[in-house]
Formats: C-alpha cells, structure tokens, sequence
C-alpha cells in the first residue's frame, strides 16, 4: 500500500511537470506523421509530369546535365555558382522527383538539398511549407534547443512518458485481470471526475503499447547512454544511425551530413559503369525502389551506394554496395535480409519510431497517440486540480483544528476546549462554527473530537463546551464509543476545577432523547464539575426549536465566555440546502411473493437542466404527505370545504393541501374556522432515506420498505410507495452524510447490509465501479434467495466484471437454521483480519436492531475491543443505520 501511494504520488508528479512537455512533443510528432502527403498539398506543381513514352534519365545523365547547367550559370553569373554534388538520390517510380544534395558551404553543417526532374534534370522550386516541418522537426528532436542539450532534454521526458506509462498500468490495475471490461470499456455515461478517469485511464490502456514504443524508441535516439547500451545488449552495431527523418513518396529525407572540409569534386566522375554494375546486382533480387549514390572526394575511389529493394520490410531496410567505377566490380555487398536479427531491430527503430514499420495503419496510430497525449495531460491535470480543490477544503477545515489542538499543558488551562461527537457531521460543523466565533473575540480554542480524549486529558482545561449528538435510543456517536466506555469505568477523574457547558443534538421521536449528552452531564456532575449554564437540547425533527436553541447556544457563550462587553460574537449558519421538488418517475416492487413487507425501488428526477450534486452515501429528507383519502375522512369528520384557501406557511394552499402536509388534529371546534386550523397545524415530520444511486446515474434511486401499523400504512413509505402518483411532485432535498462518506482512494472496503440498507450501499459501489476501484466485499442479508435478491442482476454482473471480490449472501430463510449476515461476517473472520490489515473501511447500513447490533459484537469478537476502537477512531468503521 505505501508503495502504491509513493508510486500515485511520483505518477501525477511527473504528469503535471512534465506533461506540457510531452503534449508539444506529442503534438509535433503527429503533424511530423504525414509531414510529405501535407507538402504534396502544399506543392501541387512539384509533382513529375506525365513525360509519356520518355525515359527516365541515368544517375550519369543526370548528373552531367545537372553540371552542364550549372557551368552555363556559373559563365553567366559567377555569383550563382553551386557548390559541388555530393550525393544523387533516384527512384525506380518515374513519378517520385530525384534528389540531389550538394556539399554544405565553409562554415556549414548541412549542404543544400535540391529536388530534380527525372526526366529532364531541371532543378525544382524550393518546397512550400519545408521550413515549417524543419521548425517542428527541430521543435520534436531537440525542443528548438541545440542539438547536443536538446537530445539530453526530449530523451529525459521519452523517460517520464516510459514511467508514466508503466505506473498507470500499475495504478489502475484490476483485481480480475483477464476480464477485459475493466481494460478497455469506456463508460460514456458517466460525468464529472468519474468520466475524466475513465478517460484518463482507459484509453491510456488502449495507447499504452505505443506510448512505451515511442518512449523506448525516443530514448534511443536522444541518449547516446541508451543507444550505447541498447547496441551492446543486442551485441550489434546498427550501419547507419542517423538521427529520424521523414521519407515516403518523394523521400525528401535530410542526409547525414558531410564534413565541411569536405570538396567533393564531381566533374570528371562517370556513374555510367557503376550503374549499370548497380543494376546487374539489384535486379538479382526483383530491382529496387530508391537508390542513393554517394559520391567520393576523389576521382577513382570507390562509390558507395544505399538502396532499397523494390519491396522493402520499410524505409531503413537498406542495402549496401561499394562498387569501383572504373571497373565496375562489386567490393562489398551489405544486405539487409544477410544482417543478424539484432542488427535488422535496431535499423527499425526509427520506423517503429514513426509508425511506418506497419504501413499506413501504424502511422494512423502514431498520429493519434500522439494528438492524445494533450488529452491525457488535460484530463490529468483536471483530475489533480479537482483532487487538489478537495484536499485543500479538507485542509481548511482541519487547519482550525490542528491551529488550536493539543496545546500545551500550561496553555491547556487557558485554553477554551471544544469537544465534540458526530454522527452525521451536525456536531462537528457546529463546534467548529463556534470555535471561530469565540477566536473572534480573542479565545484561545482548541477543537478535539471525543474520539481523541479521555478523562486524563480533560483534566488540563478549565473550560470545556460538549456538542454531542446522540445516537438512536441514548446510544453515543460511534466516534464517541471509547469516550462513552472510559466514562463508564472512570470512577473520580478528579475534576472540580472544570467547568462545562453541552449543546445536545438530538431526535425528539425517540424514547431517549439526547441520551448521550445526559449521560455524560451526569458523570461530570459526579466528578463534580461546575455547569456553566443548563444543558441546552436542539430538537433536529424540529427546524422551528432548532433555531431557537442555536440562537440560546450564542446567546449564553456570549454572555459567559465573551472577553468583553463589547466583543463582536457571530456564528454564521451555513447554508441548508432547501427542499426542492422532484417528480417521481419510476416505481418498481423488489420483492414479489415475499413474506416480508413490500420493498420499492423507487426513481426521482430533477426538472431543471443544472441537476443537483451529491457524493455516495447521501441521504434525502423527503418532506410526506397524508393520502387523499385519509385528508377527505378528517374533512367530511369536522365538516369542512377542503377547497378553501388558507395561508400556510406563508404560501396560499387549499385547506386539504395544508392538512396533507401537516399532522391532523384530533379534534375541532366546530365553529373553527379554516385559517384558524392551520394556524395552529404542526408539520409532518420528515423522513430521511439513503440514496441508492450516484450523479451519474442522473436521479435519485431510493430502496424503500413500506412500513405497516394497526392503522394503516406508515406516513412516509405509504405516500412514497403507494399513494403518490408517477410524474407526481415531492418535496425533499439531499442531505450531506459525513459519518458514512466513502473514502477517496482505492483502499479495500468491506460493505456490510441488510433490507432496504442496500441503497446505502449500491450508491457506494455505483461510485467505486464508476472509478474502477474493484477491491469490494459485499455482505448482504435477506429473507428468501428466489424473492428478496435485490439488485441480482447487477450485483451478478458486478461479481463478473471484478467490482465486487467477495459477495457473501445470507439469505435466513431458504435453510431449517436461519443464517443471517452477521453470521456470515463471524465465518470469514480470518479473511475480515486480512482485508483490515491491508486498510480496509467496513460500511453498515441497514437495521439497528439486530443486524447492525450483531455486526458490532461480531467484530469485537474478532478484534477485540481496542481492536474495535481503534477502527473507529481512524474513522475506518461507518455507519448508516436506523
């Protein structure tokens, strides 16, 4: 794992600095690619005429008439004197120009080089656009630097392209490796950060030969270290290896160059016995195709010549003749099909360089590899910034924490401790609103999660806020669970010097209300610690007694902690995010000819265009509404017109619309009035249900049970499953669900459920199969294999394409001894502890009772309970249960 991270960390260190190097080196291969089809469309006038029944011209012929004009110049204009030919290149396709280079100038590297009439060896006009490839070529070899520092720079990032190529496919590795889904399919319906790593990802895969071709290949060329080497391992020394050019059709390759001091006189040379001696040989073999004739310095010395053969493997096939001219004797004949396996690799590396080595389809290729390496520099940089935008958000928010924590022992006395224990992050978000607000006025904070204190600890401050959510029936936070259990065996922490003050958060539908905060009133009471004012209780089923006691909160802090009078104190609530109406579009029942309640899927959609975002393992809070039948029985009952208008809640509504959306009274006068009625209406309380689903699904998916009682249907799952309409409005909005965020790497992740719990954790393994994170267990219980398999079909195609590695199924039922999930999770024990040892996070969601009960007890079997604790503490242990 700490190998993967130092790995992900040089990956997009290289990317990001290196990656705009690589786009233009990318860039400017792909123009280079087809470089002479684009210089056959910028020169349409350099292409041969038809000379009908003529003959091409001989290399002698050539090369006299080429003389011949030039000595006619020079006796015109001495000025225009050329300098001598040093090369003469032709080709067995009457269509394809000659090529004549002349020997470079005093104080030059390269000699001009000029292209020629076969027919009638008159020069042609210099190419249009031929500066322009020359600039991009310099650009692509050496980065516009000279040669020798330009070579060490582009084979430098030919070695990061080499890297980064090799830790991506180590990065995105799939645990099932031979499915080949996970490799290449690219998922266009996903959006945001998942579709730019899908991007990122697999069509790297696809490229990923080619990028480590080119890479190995510009590597030869640019570093003579790995040219050297390369030539040793292959114990071979290549004939030629000047550095890549471009040759098809007119092959207006650049030569190696000559020596300056060289003087090549060609006057009085004849090529006409060496020709012929040329083609004698060649056409031994089926002819040739090209053929460059090098000319000596002298007279009488032997005349080299490189050609091609009438059908060459590619355009460094080359063969080698040294030929007398006088005599015509062949003294040395190099073949390219004679040369060892070694030696014909390394005269390939520059068409495997350029794609040419497989045709046109291999130049296709390259050019798209190298147009798409902008692609992946851009989605890379897309998906650091992204990474980068969130880490520093996380770091803001921990900033505040790490600037006032863990003071010193001295300091800790005058420092002001804000302790807090979150569930769904209310907690934490308030205590650090708070703390900012105390800074303000010149308090030294300190932030802690009870996670991280005992009662030792709470003995170095005097002062100490509790904002503690409590947990279902009285139950502490599960991040409070060690603090909650230190408490219960700490007889006298020896605390009368402390004084306190609670914020309780909790739900005022259950027995226990703000259990938690009261327990632990109560243990500081016996410590005998001093309340610095009455426990304060925020009702979070209330919105109306929820600003009531926030604004009390501010109210005794500013009145017993302020430093002074005059300080300003504020804590700025952060935006809710309001309810908004979906339509409800699609209605599904899960679990036909089940002994158990009906259980839907359910979809919603947003109407506006701009779709509201979420992360996996929200929650949405569904404000319910009555059915229409049970508002016309309370109406006909007390004798009202439900189409009255009345205002309610600052809207003008019907008197039935304002009763579906509130609680129905008991009893009314009978000279009641409507507006009276709703004057005095109290609002259904809403209903939260985990979201089954991810953005790129494109809506919200709910798993919902209906919930029957003596009296009918429960409120919310009866209007949601049944009495609400398809293409009907309902009102609800996304709720953030900090305490089970999925995390944001590939760590493995063990997902733990029961019934409708499974919405919590399809929406975490839709996210993780977006990103292609593949190391999942799935443990999920049910009643009956053949009725109660939610999902099947895709849970099956999960098992299939490696999302999921392990699927453990505990259907109760379907044997004589009921096996339920918790069961199946003490079973697998060993493999529990080997997932935990390679970091991974178990999620829970579904049932409290029971289920999330008996997967507690199981674990601290397992791990015992500091074992157990220490998972939670490292926030390795969410939950989202009810």
């Amino acid at each position: 794992m700490m190998f993967k991270k130092i790995l992900f960390q040089l990956h997009w260190f290289i990317g990001i600095t290196a990656g705009s190097v690589l786009m233009v080196i990318g860039l400017s291969g792909s123009v280079l690619s087809f470089r002479e089809e684009l210089l056959d469309l910028m020169n349409p006038a350099d292409r041969i005429a038809d000379h009908g029944s003529a003959v091409q011209l001989t290399p002698d012929q050539l090369l006299k008439k080429l003389q011949a004009a030039d000595a006619q110049a020079t006796l015109q204009d001495p000025s225009k004197a050329s300098q001598p030919i040093s090369q003469l290149t032709v080709f067995a396709d009457p269509q394809q120009a000659a090529r004549v280079t002349f020997a470079p100038a005093s104080g030059a590297k390269r000699g001009e080089t000029r292209y020629v009439d076969p027919f009638t060896a008159t020069l042609l006009p210099p190419l249009q656009g031929d500066a322009f490839f020359n600039f991009v070529e310099r650009l692509h070899r050496w980065l516009l630097l000279p040669k020798d520092l330009g070579q060490i720079f582009t084979g430098t990032f030919a070695m990061c392209m080499f890297f980064l190529a090799l830790s991506g496919l180590y990065l995105r590795w799939p645990r099932r490796v031979f499915a080949w889904r996970n490799w290449l399919k690219l998922d266009f319906s996903l959006k945001g950060r998942s579709f730019l790593w899908g991007l990122h990802s697999v069509l790297g895969t696809w490229v990923l030969v080619v990028y480590l071709l080119l890479s190995v290949t510009g590597m030869y060329w640019a570093l003579g270290w790995f040219k050297d080497g390369a030539n040793h391992l292959l114990g071979e020394t290549p004939h030629e290896t000047a550095g890549p050019s471009v040759k098809k059709k007119t092959d207006r390759k650049k030569e190696p160059a000559l020596s300056p001091s060289a003087s090549t006189d060609t006057s009085a040379i004849d090529l006409s016995v060496t020709w012929q001696a040329f083609l004698n040989e060649a056409n031994k073999i089926g002819g040739y195709s090209m053929a460059r004739i090098r000319l000596p310095e002298q007279q009488g010395k032997p005349i080299q010549v490189f050609y091609l053969d009438a059908k060459p493997e590619h355009e460094r096939a080359r063969n080698e003749m040294l030929i007398q001219p006088d005599s015509g004797k062949i003294l040395k004949l190099d073949r390219y099909a004679d040369k060892s396996s070694g030696d014909r690799l390394l005269n390939s590396v520059y068409p495997l360089h350029m794609g040419t080595y497989f045709g046109l389809p291999g130049r296709i290729i390259i050019m798209l590899a190298g147009l798409g390496l902008p692609l992946f520099g851009i989605t890379g940089w897309m998906l650091y910034l992204d990474r980068r935008r969130k880490k520093r958000t996380a770091k803001a928010q921990r900033a505040q924490l790490t600037h006032t924590s863990a003071p010193s022992t001295n300091a800790a006395l005058e420092t002001l401790l804000i302790a807090y224990a979150s569930q769904s992050g209310q907690a934490e978000s308030i205590a650090l609103r708070t703390a900012a607000a105390l800074q303000a006025t010149k308090l030294t904070v300190s932030v802690q999660s009870l996670a991280t204190l005992d009662a030792e600890k709470l003995r170095h401050f005097h002062r100490v806020l509790f904002v503690v959510s409590t947990f279902g029936e009285g139950e502490p936070p599960d991040s409070a669970r060690r603090f909650s259990k230190q408490l219960a065996h700490t007889a006298n922490a020896g605390l009368p010097h402390l004084q306190y003050g609670i914020l309780a958060l909790g739900d005022s539908h259950y027995e226990h209300f703000c259990g938690f905060a009261h327990t632990l009133e109560h243990w500081l009471a016996t410590q005998n610690a001093h309340a610095l004012f009455p426990t304060i209780e925020m009702d979070n089923g209330k919105a109306h007694e929820n600003t009531a006691a926030m604004a009390l909160w501010q109210s005794v802090l500013q009145k017993t902690l302020a430093t002074t009078a005059t300080s300003s104190f504020s804590m700025a609530t952060p935006a809710k995010s309001s309810y908004q109406t979906w339509h409800l579009t699609e209605r599904r029942l899960l679990n036909v000819g089940s002994h158990g309640a009906p259980i839907f899927h359910l979809e919603l959609h947003f109407p506006a265009a701009e779709k509201p975002n979420w992360e996996s393992g929200a929650l949405v809070e569904i404000s319910p509404r009555h059915a229409q039948e049970r508002v016309d029985v309370f109406l006909q009952r007390f004798a009202k017109d439900g189409q009255t208008m009345v205002q309610h809640e600052g809207v003008a509504r019907t008197l039935a619309d304002a009763l579906s959306r509130s609680a129905l009274p008991h009893a009314i006068a009978a000279d009641t009035i409507p507006q009276q009625i709703t004057d005095h209406l109290q609002p259904l309380a809403a209903r939260r249900y985990s979201v089954a689903s991810t953005p790129e699904d494109g809506s919200i998916h709910l798993l919902v049970r209906q919930v029957g009682h003596e009296d009918g249907l429960g409120i919310a799952s009866g209007w949601i499953t049944e009495h609400a309409e398809i293409g009907q409005e309902i009102s609800m909005r996304l709720l953030a669900n900090p305490g089970f965020a999925l995390i944001d790497n590939d760590a493995p992740c063990i997902f733990i459920g029961n019934g409708s719990g499974l919405a919590g954790l399809r929406g975490h393994l839709r996210a993780r199969a977006h990103k292609q994170q593949h190391r999942n267990w799935l443990l999920f219980g049910e009643r009956h294999q053949a009725h109660d398999f939610h999902y099947r079909e895709e849970i099956e195609q999960w098992q299939k394409n490696g999302v999921l590695s392990v699927v453990d199924m505990a259907f109760s039922r379907d044997q004589e001894e009921r096996v339920y999930v918790q069961d199946k999770l003490r079973a697998a024990a060993d493999t529990v502890r080997k997932w935990l040892h390679h970091g991974a996070v178990i999620y829970v969601c579904g049932s409290l009772d029971g289920m999330a009960a008996g997967i507690d007890a199981v674990l601290v079997d397992i791990l015992g309970e500091a074992g157990m604790d220490d998972l939670i503490a490292a926030g390795r242990y969410r939950r989202d249960v009810y």
